[in-house]
């Protein structure tokens, strides 16, 4: 058998094995019997545990991140082992609760809809679904952090090696989380976006991978992107010298240019936060820069189009305006996008290849702000870029 051949199956043994321990530690059974329980309960017809494309439709992830994410929260998900239970009295298993987390957060469908498609009752699916969040905010936050220094030199080779943007550490960029207003509160305006929207915003750094490496979100809709980033954590830490501050790049004159990120008009030209140039007349250097800039940029706006698609809970118009537990889904929403990319072998190409259309309707924000170290190590760099 081939190595990776090898690999794969070792890979998919220890996946299974560890999936059965969590299912004998749980309700009891196999990871067969469950599957096929899951799936007469949603369909009525019984599904084979190799049926991958039927699984992954479900639950928008393959079996191994599955099995993973059970793993991680097996111990917060059962301690109340005996508390729910299906309709007709069958105890919840590990592997159920996951799942009907799973399709509540990814099916944008209501508590009563997502109970009775597979025999619960809806305040049941509320708790469970709540229970995941906090067993995921207490186990997997590992999975979304700032890359270390060996991470992040592999992220900037990724991001020179495909768009030709030496030391660029990763694309800074923002979306909106759509709410209803809340019936409490008929003149609040701080929800209001500027597409007449009530909604939240998320902030996401993003990988060449397409994975998150820092998020912030719970501030209102009408906050613009430069005010967002402004009151950050990562503004603050980047600005303290904290972040972005490994190795830099000699470009041809022989200065020096830190470490980066990229983002659209909407931001401030900082030394670590480059824009593209906005002149209509622009230099060779300059148009270059902007070439591989937008290139190099769109693998924010596909990553939060596919995050929104994927996770359709937070289309949700059922959303109040609240900043304690609509923060903390849209983290664990995040957490999870992060996990399926680490557990998969293959399949970014399929990510990279989907709609960037994130915020529909959305117009293009544009900030002036230029700062005068950024305007030079902007220029510095395009004019690198055609040297080479």
């Amino acid at each position: 058998m081939p190595p990776k051949r090898r690999r794969k199956a070792a890979a998919e043994k220890k996946a299974a094995a560890a999936m059965a321990a969590a299912a004998a530690a749980g309700a009891g059974g196999t990871p067969a019997d469950w599957w096929d329980a899951f799936c007469m309960r949603m369909s009525g017809t019984l599904c084979s545990i190799e049926d991958a494309q039927r699984f992954e439709s479900v639950f928008k992830m393959p079996r191994k991140a599955f099995d993973y994410v059970c793993s991680l929260v097996k111990d917060e998900m059962m301690v109340r082992s005996s508390s729910y239970a299906f309709l007709d009295g069958t105890l919840l298993s590990l592997e159920d609760r996951v799942a009907i987390s799973l399709r509540r957060l990814n099916s944008g469908g209501s508590l009563v809809t997502v109970g009775s498609s597979v025999g619960v009752n809806h305040s049941t699916v509320s708790l469970i679904t709540w229970r995941f969040i906090e067993a995921m905010e207490e186990r997997a936050s590992h999975h979304l952090r700032w890359p270390d220094t060996g991470e992040m030199e592999k992220i900037k080779s990724k991001f020179e090696k495909i768009h030709g943007l030496p030391n660029c550490c990763g694309v800074v960029d923002t979306t909106h989380i759509t709410m209803c207003l809340s019936s409490a509160e008929p003149n609040c305006k701080v929800w209001l976006d500027q597409e007449r929207n009530y909604s939240m915003v998320l902030q996401a750094v993003v990988d060449a991978d397409m994975r998150f490496t820092d998020i912030v979100t719970g501030w209102p809709g009408s906050m613009k992107e430069s005010s967002i980033l402004h009151s950050s954590g990562l503004f603050k830490l980047c600005e303290k010298g904290e972040r972005l501050n490994g190795s830099k790049l000699t470009v041809s004159d022989g200065s020096e240019i830190g470490e980066y990120l990229i983002g659209d008009a909407g931001y401030p030209l900082l030394p670590w936060l480059l824009t593209p140039y906005q002149e209509k007349d622009l230099t060779e250097s300059s148009a270059e820069f902007n070439r591989r800039h937008f290139a190099a940029r769109t693998v924010a706006p596909r990553t939060l189009a596919k995050f929104k698609d994927t996770w359709k809970y937070l289309q949700g118009e059922m959303w109040r305006p609240d900043k304690h537990r609509l923060p903390r889904i849209i983290h664990v929403c995040c957490l999870l996008h992060n996990i399926i990319i680490d557990l998969q072998e293959a399949g970014v190409d399929e990510l990279r290849a989907s709609s960037s259309d994130h915020d529909a309707n959305y117009r293009q924000q544009v900030c002036q702000l230029a700062d005068d170290n950024g305007v030079r190590a902007r220029d510095k760099l395009s004019e690198h870029l055609i040297s080479r």
